[in-house]
């Protein structure tokens, strides 16, 4: 018989993350690597973790995760995104209190391209009248 596995998407600046929730121990594995090896930082750990806390299930599912793109911010917020994603996936009561808590809309904003004839996306070169 196969195995019960949950799989979801996640996107969060130019980050994108794959995930895959199976019932288990509550490893979470990220592009092969335990979670303290890839996050050395435990402000990225937690906000990994905010789904599963949210709704109650931190260590009853195994979590894989391909992430690929973006800085180590974004790859945790895509991470996030698509936990919260798949959680939903495995039971639909889990919606309201992610949704609540906002893990389940993906977050827009990115930067802004950088415009030509400017020194930045939004600054300017400094005026002079002389």
């Amino acid at each position: 018989m196969a195995e019960i596995r949950y799989n979801a998407t996640g996107r969060r600046k130019n980050s994108i993350a794959q995930v895959f929730l199976k019932p288990g121990a509550g490893n979470i594995t990220i592009n092969n690597k335990p979670l303290d090896k890839y996050f050395p930082f435990e402000t990225m750990k937690m906000v990994v973790q905010q789904p599963l806390n949210t709704v109650s299930v931190n260590g009853k599912y195994d979590v894989n995760i391909r992430v690929k793109g973006g800085g180590v911010s974004g790859q945790a917020g895509a991470i996030k995104h698509g936990i919260a994603r798949a959680l939903v996936k495995v039971n639909s009561d889990f919606r309201p209190p992610l949704k609540k808590e906002g893990f389940l809309t993906r977050d827009p904003r990115a930067v802004e391209r950088k415009k030509y004839g400017q020194k930045g996306a939004r600054a300017r070169f400094q005026f002079s009248k002389r």
